[in-house]
């Protein structure tokens, strides 16, 4: 059966996982996380794509972001994993490749999902036990949005900026959000969603965005179908066996 393709909408915001090979390491050095964010820097710009949140763990990568054209997201990532990888093969004397296939992501509703995303992707770190405090880790986007560090590569989703009329207002916010963690089924739900290529939310956003791209964004139900009640005969009926 093929698979099917990414789900993309103009404007939208996803949620992007892209793994090392057999969930072995991408980065071993400082250097390495730089020249990786030096390529998406690049990425982004050729693209025209929009980074709101980021993280780069040990052996993967989640990113926030959105497009307005159908094949930025898809370019991107082929750009800056073909570039990292080159450089990193030659850096290291290793060969082959360095990804685990296709990256993963969906579609997120704005309402429920990109803030929950921000902080699923910035804690990270602490669900690793890396860090101690979000603040710590270098390599997300955490410091930006909890504490005003500047940070090019990003670009302020619409769900963050409403947060408070100003940046201070914003961070205080944020930071008090980001305190609060997240409920567990939410964050199972964007996981799953994530890694299996459905659409996470509610049943409306689900439904506008199937009736947008044509196709099933939910997972279809398990198990058979269930039976139909087949009507009782009539006298002077009797049903055939």
């Amino acid at each position: 059966m093929p698979r099917l393709p990414r789900l993309f909408l103009p404007g939208q915001a996803h949620h992007v996982i892209q793994r090392g090979n057999n969930r072995q390491a991408i980065f071993w050095h400082d250097e390495d996380y730089h020249l990786f964010l030096s390529h998406l820097a690049d990425g982004l710009a050729a693209e025209g794509c929009r980074l709101h949140a980021y993280v780069l763990m040990t052996n993967h990568v989640h990113l926030l972001v959105s497009a307005e054209a159908a094949a930025a997201i898809p370019r991107l990532m082929q750009s800056v994993g073909r570039r990292y990888v080159t450089k990193v093969n030659r850096a290291y004397g290793r060969t082959g490749t360095l990804w685990e296939g296709r990256y993963k992501s969906t579609i997120l509703d704005s309402e429920t999902y990109v803030l929950a995303c921000h902080r699923y992707i910035e804690a990270n770190p602490l669900r690793a036990r890396m860090v101690t405090a979000a603040a710590a880790y270098p390599w997300s986007s955490y410091r930006c949005h909890a504490l005003g560090r500047a940070d090019p590569l990003l670009t302020p989703h619409p769900t963050y900026t409403a947060l408070a009329p100003t940046a201070s207002g914003r961070q205080e916010a944020y930071r008090a959000l980001f305190d609060q963690g997240l409920d567990d089924d939410l964050l199972d739900a964007l996981r799953d969603a994530t890694n299996r290529g459905w659409v996470p939310g509610s049943g409306r956003f689900q439904s506008e965005i199937a009736a947008a791209l044509g196709r099933r964004v939910t997972p279809p139900r398990r198990g058979r179908p269930p039976k139909t009640q087949e009507p009782a005969p009539t006298e002077g009926h009797p049903r055939l066996l």
